[in-house]
């Protein structure tokens, strides 16, 4: 004769013990029991998930964690919860509580924090390994999100302690090294998860790109960390990130723009991501929102006054000083591109005199710098020394903002009566055969 064993025993004795022991939170506790209780799996998850993640936005604070040096309720709901019923429930969902689990014992000093942080994330990662029996790999996404957390948690430790435990790399070029290879090998496997639903894919590519923002940040290039930057932002609801991260990032974004080598198209952080960049105004950096706008619109005038005005603060960081001849010159040349921008397709001919003009050079440079715009491929087109003058026939497209989209419009407008006003001319003089 089979015996019956219910498993959701012990799990719904644990929730009776954490609601004797933070009455404050006895209604939430009692809410998972219910759920439990009603095999309401995939509700359970959802609010235990809404439960742990549940942050102050300007102190990223968890507001429902309970603990001390050794209890945490975050890991009691995890550990003797969840694991009863973790063949149940959405795998993406389970981990990504137990992201929050594992940020969550970060908060306790020490190496034993750190090692049991790691550990949540380490362990999940093995339940979640493909079986190879099957022909789909239905945790994909879940290891995908559960890797890309691990690792950027390896990289934050790594920011204050490189040494932790045997388990992880023992120098920071190992980790940095770990780190890259992942970031290589799972970015062809980000495509195979188009087939899932919108919201899962977002959730695995913001993990992804999260670390690799972070590995980019650690060591570079500039560049590289603007691509990422401008992907995470992409698939990540700006509600979910920290005010502090925000800060972090528009700061971080701003500064890789103005100095990574081939980044032009500025309208990426000051139009698609002005909120972020907005969350400067109003601090220490709020110069860095005016010096975007000013890059962005290619006015030199307006950097000139800038880089006196704050002064100070532009020689505070170290990314602007090392790269200000680099600064000076995207911004001429985005000026050069807004110049051209500004002119209709069939008035594309500019004076070398205008451009000394806009951009702010003496006329004799003039030759050099189109070349040089020219063979970064920022316009196309050909020059005439002997004129001194430059046709461009392309201009590189950008994001742009409600005035320049007005502009286009307009000439959209323009073109369309051209269009029609040729249709009827030639209408009435072309022969009818009939």
């Amino acid at each position: 004769m089979t015996t019956f064993v219910d498993k959701t025993a012990p799990a719904l004795e644990s929730l009776n013990q954490l609601s004797a022991a933070h009455p404050d939170l006895e209604p939430l506790y009692s809410k998972f029991s219910s759920q439990l209780s009603r095999k309401l799996y995939h509700q359970l998850t959802l609010s235990i998930y809404a439960f742990v993640s549940d942050q102050d936005e300007q102190t990223n604070a968890a507001q429902n964690l309970r603990q001390n040096e050794s209890n945490n309720n975050f890991y009691a709901l995890y550990s003797q919860v969840l694991t009863c019923v973790e063949n149940r429930v959405n795998p993406l969902t389970l981990s990504r509580i137990a992201n929050c689990v594992a940020n969550s014992l970060l908060l306790v000093a020490g190496d034993t924090s750190r090692s049991d942080s790691r550990a949540v994330l380490d362990d999940l990662l093995v339940n979640l390994q493909l079986d190879k029996n099957l022909e789909m790999d239905g945790n994909l996404p879940a290891r995908l999100y559960t890797e890309s957390k691990l690792h950027l948690l390896t990289l934050n430790l790594a920011e204050g302690t490189v040494a932790m435990e045997d388990t992880t790399p023992t120098t920071e070029d190992d980790l940095f090294a770990s780190t890259k290879k992942f970031l290589k090998e799972k970015e062809s496997i980000l495509a195979e998860l188009a087939n899932g639903t919108e919201s899962d894919v977002a959730i695995v590519h913001s993990a992804y790109y999260e670390c690799a923002m972070t590995y980019r940040k650690a060591i570079g290039p500039p560049e590289a960390y603007y691509t990422q930057a401008i992907q995470y932002l992409h698939y990540t609801p700006l509600d979910s990130i920290s005010h502090e991260s925000k800060l972090k990032i528009a700061t971080d974004l701003s500064l890789a723009a103005l100095t990574g080598d081939g980044v032009y198209n500025f309208g990426e952080v000051v139009h698609n991501n002005e909120a972020i960049l907005g969350t400067l105004q109003g601090t220490d950096n709020e110069w860095l929102v005016k010096l975007m706008y000013a890059s962005a619109n290619g006015n030199v005038s307006e950097l000139d006054a800038i880089s006196t005005t704050y002064a100070t603060a532009i020689a505070a960081q170290p990314a602007l000083v090392n790269r200000g001849n680099v600064v000076k010159e995207k911004i001429a040349l985005l000026a050069l591109v807004n110049m051209v921008f500004e002119r209709d397709s069939h008035d594309r001919t500019l004076k070398f005199e205008d451009i000394a003009t806009r951009i702010q050079m003496p006329t004799d440079q003039v030759e050099l710098f189109i070349m040089r715009a020219l063979s970064l491929g920022l316009i196309k087109g050909s020059m005439d020394q002997v004129d001194g003058t430059v046709d461009v026939t392309w201009v590189m497209p950008r994001v742009l903002d409600k005035v320049q989209m007005g502009a286009l419009a307009g000439r959209f407008g323009e073109w369309a009566v051209k269009v029609s006003k040729t249709s009827d001319y030639m209408g009435e003089r072309v022969p009818t055969f009939g």
